[in-house]
C-alpha cells in the first residue's frame, strides 16, 4: 500500500544494536510500518564484544536518551513517508523507560511501549544520568502507555511494575499492562534459546500491533482516562528466587 505509514522509534537492549533489535525492526517493517532504531551507545568506545555478551553494561543519561530518541523523532517527523500523526516509540529492557523519558518532553509521540523494562529499582534512582525522579518524568507522559512483562523476570520485579502503574494512575495517565505467567527476562528475543517463548512472543506483538492500531484510530483521547491492567501469578510469587536464563 502506498503511505504515508506509522512509524516506531525503537530503543535497543543492554547489548547495544545487535541482532535482535533489527529483528524487530525488520518485523515492524513487515506490517507496515517505517521504524528506526538508533545506536544509543554510538559514542561508547568500550569493548563491544564484552558488551554483546552481557559481560558489561553502558549506562546513558537522560538528556542523552532525549537527544538520540528526539532526533530520530525529527527525522521520522520530515520523513516524506511518515504520518506525523502516527509515530509511536518502544522500549526493550534497559530502554524501556526511553519512550517515557522521550515522551515527557515531546507530545508528537502517539503511543508508548514498554517491554520487560522500565520500572525496575534503578530507574527510579536519582543519580548523574537521571538528576530530575523518575516520578517527575512519568507526570510528563502524554500518550497511552503499553507495558509487557514477564512473572519470572529477574530483573523487574511485579512489586516494580505496580510502582510505575501506581505513578501513572495518580497522575491520570492511560496505560494497558499485561504481566504474563511464567515468563523470564527477554522471552521475546529468538536470539536467546534459553529465553525465547515463541507462542507468547507471538502473542505479544499481537498485543503491541494491536495497540498501536487502537492508538491510530482514535480510541485513545485527552478527556477521558483509560486503565488496563490483567495479571497471572503464582500466590506464593518471590522475586528474590528468579535467576537470569542463558
Amino acid at each position: 500500500q502506498p503511505g504515508p505509514f506509522g512509524a516506531v522509534i525503537l530503543g535497543h537492549e543492554r547489548y547495544g544494536l545487535v541482532q535482535h533489535t533489527l529483528d524487530l525492526v525488520a518485523k515492524f517493517a513487515a506490517h507496515g510500518y517505517i521504524a528506526l532504531a538508533p545506536d544509543m551507545f554510538s559514542r561508547w568506545d568500550g569493548d563491544q564484544e564484552a558488551l554483546t555478551r552481557g559481560d558489561i553494561s553502558v549506562r546513558i543519561s537522560d538528556a542523552d536518551i532525549k537527544s538520540y530518541m528526539g532526533n530520530s523523532l525529527d527525522y521520522l517527523l520530515t520523513h516524506p513517508q511518515v504520518d506525523p500523526d502516527r509515530i509511536c516509540a518502544m522500549g526493550v529492557c534497559q530502554s524501556g523507560d526511553y519512550p517515557l523519558v522521550l515522551n515527557s518532553v515531546r507530545d508528537e509521540i502517539a503511543a508508548n511501549i514498554v517491554i520487560y523494562g522500565g520500572a525496575q529499582a534503578s530507574k527510579w534512582e536519582v543519580n548523574e544520568e537521571r538528576p530530575e525522579p523518575y516520578e517527575s518524568i512519568l507526570a510528563q507522559v502524554q500518550a497511552p502507555v503499553l507495558g509487557i512483562w514477564g512473572e519470572d523476570d529477574q530483573v523487574v520485579s511485579v512489586e516494580d511494575m505496580r510502582r510505575l502503574r501506581d505513578v501513572l494512575e495518580s497522575n491520570r495517565k492511560t496505560y494497558e499492562f499485561t504481566l504474563f505467567s511464567g515468563m523470564p527476562h527477554g522471552w521475546m528475543n529468538s536470539t536467546m534459546p534459553g529465553r525465547y517463548r515463541p507462542k507468547e512472543s507471538e502473542q505479544a506483538w499481537s498485543m503491541i500491533l494491536d495497540f498501536m492500531e487502537r492508538v491510530h484510530a482514535g480510541e485513545f483521547s485527552d478527556v477521558r482516562v483509560i486503565w488496563r491492567f490483567q495479571s497471572n501469578i503464582a500466590p506464593e510469587y518471590d522475586f528474590s528466587k528468579k535467576v537470569r536464563l542463558a
